[in-house]
């Protein structure tokens, strides 16, 4: 677990959430939690409980990559070892493919289901790209839809968006979002 530490600090900036209001809401003092992003402290499995349900995460986001060899920790995922979110029921499984999130950016596979669609995603500070690797997506940038073909990629900065699959097979898209959200 030796991301751990980095990985919530990574989220609570993403999120734009201070280490007095978090540390507030998990019920644990500031400088407890700052020890935790500085990996000076582990945090217990209730604690991580409380810190992922925080961020809507599964507790799992933490102990992703634990199976990779000490020279891979870091830099290479395995397709068997990544974080997963979402659901099928809920028409959106994401896998995190980047080995942390405390780079300047974070990759994203996104599987939408057949006819599934979001709500509004307002416009947050971030640069976002995407390739779609099969099936069909509308995506909908401040207002103006754009249907996507497999093969399609896209671009955007701090624009509201919406995604659509009209299609009848799921859309794989590959997602490159900067600076991380997850």
């Amino acid at each position: 677990m030796s991301n751990v530490g980095s990985d919530i600090r990574a989220l609570r900036k993403s999120r734009g959430v201070t280490l007095v209001d978090m540390a507030e809401q998990l019920d644990r003092s500031i400088g407890w939690l700052s020890q935790v992003e500085r990996g000076q402290t582990e945090p217990s499995i209730p604690d991580l409980r409380k810190i992922a349900a925080l961020f809507d995460l599964p507790i799992s986001f933490f102990f992703r990559n634990n199976e990779a060899s000490e020279n891979e920790r870091g830099l290479i995922v395995r397709a068997n070892n990544r974080a997963t979110f979402g659901s099928k029921q809920d028409g959106l499984v994401e896998q995190l493919l980047s080995p942390d999130i405390n780079g300047n950016f974070e990759m994203i596979l996104s599987e939408f289901a057949p006819g599934s669609k979001s709500g509004r995603v307002p416009k947050r500070a971030t640069n976002e790209g995407g390739y779609l690797v099969s099936g069909e997506l509308n995506l909908t940038l401040d207002g103006t839809n754009h249907n996507l073909q497999a093969g399609d990629s896209f671009q955007f900065e701090n624009m509201e968006y919406t995604w659509e699959n009209p299609g009848d097979e799921p859309a794989i898209v590959v997602w490159i979002i900067s600076p991380p959200v997850y």
